[in-house]
């Protein structure tokens, strides 16, 4: 059973954002944590952030120090699990999401330095951050929960690609139209890629705003979903969007050091609207199947991720997950590998070797189905697989 608690985000849960278990690996959650959403359910017509952040074991509040690292996996720990360059990629990777995030330049310079990685600001135009219209000014309303999701994507956009620039274009709210419009801004803007990690279940009427989603040549990813086997989300259902499922990501002693199964809430579906693409080929669903590919996204063995928006004296590092991890980190893979013009689902599914295959685990109950199960070859809850490198993006 999952142990994440769905709900608003209180007072009290505020507070309990910076709790953590002191550590350098996340092997396995330590006794006594949980994991909880960040943000509340979406109400009819709007999408809810992913992300999902670990809660309990004692407190855990580390300044930025070279000598110090934080709980979760970091830069180098991923670079090293999905073999990727560290040098390369100077795209823009756009971070969609909803409502204000004060703290946004402070909190990623933190975490760039932590890690060792370039800093990007405002002043160097390496980061961007605008409105829903495209404008620096006003900028939305700030929401602690979506806060949270935004420094995890802004924080593992760089961890992919440090040398890329970041543009986060804030929805005026969590309504499916200023997201959408949103989207529409980074792609005017410049953006190489755009990540979405929020959704909603599927509806009659989505095709309506699939226009917001459709930009040829540039990819736009969306996150799965953090509720296991369950109705397909939106935006990640649609046909033109890299759906972007969860793994539980863990060290081994094999020959790529790592190991990789199904995360147990990782977002998987098969859809009751959307007609099944022609370069889908999976068997037992009819319609479009989520998810593609998948990346990090379990919170018992999340990132590490640097927030302080809205958490008082228990700001700090937090361990975070959900498939708004994955999604910003495929993201800015592709914008790594520097042909992101010619990344599209179809392209991706032509290269089914080309990824780290994540076998085992499972995201609810199929009778052992490829649509809830970690199979070799392609299953629903981490698609095609993770990362292996940057070839299959090239």
């Amino acid at each position: 059973m999952r142990r994440s608690v769905r709900g608003a985000l209180v007072a009290g849960a505020v507070v309990a954002l910076a709790v953590g278990v002191a550590g350098t690996m996340p092997a396995a959650a330590a006794p006594g944590t949980s994991t909880r959403a960040a943000c509340r359910i979406s109400f009819p017509g709007e999408a809810r952030c992913l992300a999902e952040y670990r809660t309990g074991g004692g407190a855990h509040r580390l300044a930025v120090s070279p000598n110090a690292a934080p709980d979760g996996f970091g830069p180098a720990d991923l670079r090293s699990a999905y073999k990727l360059p560290a040098k390369g990629g100077t795209g823009t990777v756009a971070i969609v999401d909803a409502y204000g995030y004060p703290t946004a330049e402070k909190d990623l310079a933190a975490y760039r330095k932590q890690y060792g990685l370039p800093a990007c600001t405002v002043k160097s135009g390496c980061l961007r951050v605008v409105n829903q219209q495209g404008r620096t000014s006003p900028l939305p309303e700030g929401d602690p929960g979506w806060g949270v999701e935004t420094a995890l994507d802004l924080q593992m956009a760089s961890a992919a690609c440090p040398s890329c620039k970041l543009l986060l274009v804030q929805g005026d709210d969590a309504s499916l139209e200023a997201l959408g419009a949103a989207v529409d801004t980074a792609v005017k803007l410049g953006a190489t890629v755009v990540s979405n990690s929020y959704g909603t279940d599927e509806f009659n009427g989505m095709s309506d705003y699939a226009k917001h989603y459709t930009h040829p040549g540039v990819p736009i990813l969306a996150s799965s979903g953090d509720d296991g086997f369950t109705a397909a989300s939106f935006p990640a259902v649609l046909p033109g969007t890299i759906a972007v499922g969860g793994t539980t990501l863990a060290k081994a002693k094999n020959a790529r050091g790592w190991k990789e199964s199904a995360w147990e809430g990782a977002g998987s579906g098969c859809s009751a609207y959307v007609d099944k693409p022609a370069w889908q080929k999976d068997k037992n669903c009819g319609m479009r199947t989520t998810a593609d590919v998948s990346a990090v996204a379990d919170p018992d063995t999340g990132v590490a991720v640097y927030d302080t928006y809205g958490l008082g004296a228990d700001a700090g590092w937090l361990v975070v997950g959900g498939t708004s991890a994955s999604s910003p980190y495929v993201a800015g893979v592709i914008a790594l590998a520097g042909h992101a013009k010619t990344v599209t689902p179809k392209k991706l599914y032509g290269e089914p070797k080309a990824f780290f295959d994540a076998v085992g685990g499972s995201n609810g109950y199929c009778g052992g189905d490829y649509l809830c199960t970690g199979l070799k070859g392609y299953d629903a809850p981490t698609g095609l697989g993770t990362p292996n490198g940057i070839t299959p993006f090239q």
